[in-house]
């Protein structure tokens, strides 16, 4: 004669319970590990509190910028300089384009710089050719430009965007938004010498992140 065992419904309620118990305090530990550890790196963020990079206009020099009825033709050259104001945070450049603009208009168009790491207190110098080719134009900008000439000085806006990592040690933040202004003031008349009209007083640029 075989034995059958059998078991209560209560006895298997318990053993139900039991294992939802355990459940539980998995969960439990795993989130006061994944708290803990998001704590940890915000606390260092907030210790460390990395600065923005600073940027400025070194030089920026326009060699062409023609008007045929409402589209320009315009080629410059740019050189900048990238501070990193950091003694502990490295920053990682993934994104990075440049184009000059006039009175809100775009002159030229993006031209994209390869990204770089910018380890800390580093500084970096940074060239771009920028140029556009029948860019159309609001059919004041000949006037705009007229006038400027005869004040004597051509105001050009040079602006950045792209997107920076941080690094702290081993940890690396995700993508944040980049944006930088340059204004350049270059001497522009009808006195001034035939050339490239350029710029060279090292202008300190205003950056959001």
């Amino acid at each position: 004669m075989s034995l059958v065992d059998t078991k209560s419904p209560k006895h298997c309620g318990k053993r139900g319970l039991s294992i939802e118990k355990q459940y539980k305090k998995i969960f439990y530990v795993f989130s006061t590990v994944f708290t803990s550890v998001l704590f940890f790196i915000f606390l260092v963020w907030l210790v460390l509190h990395p600065s923005k990079p600073e940027f400025s206009l070194k030089e920026a020099s326009v060699y062409q910028l023609n008007l045929s009825g409402t589209h320009l033709n315009s080629s410059m050259q740019l050189t900048l300089l990238s501070k990193n104001p950091n003694r502990k945070v490295g920053i990682y450049y993934d994104e990075f384009s440049v184009y000059a603009s006039y009175k809100g208009q775009q002159i030229t168009v993006d031209t994209f710089l390869p990204p770089f790491y910018q380890g800390h207190g580093e500084k970096n110098v940074l060239t771009a050719s920028l140029v556009g080719t029948g860019l159309p134009v609001a059919s004041s900008f000949g006037y705009e430009v007229g006038r400027d000439q005869m004040v004597g000085k051509l105001v050009l806006n040079l602006k950045m965007n792209g997107r920076l990592r941080w690094k702290v040690g081993t940890w690396v933040s995700g993508r944040y938004r980049l944006n930088v202004n340059c204004v350049s003031v270059m001497d522009f008349g009808p006195s001034t010498p035939t050339g490239p009209l350029s710029s060279k007083q090292g202008t300190q640029c205003s950056t959001t992140v």
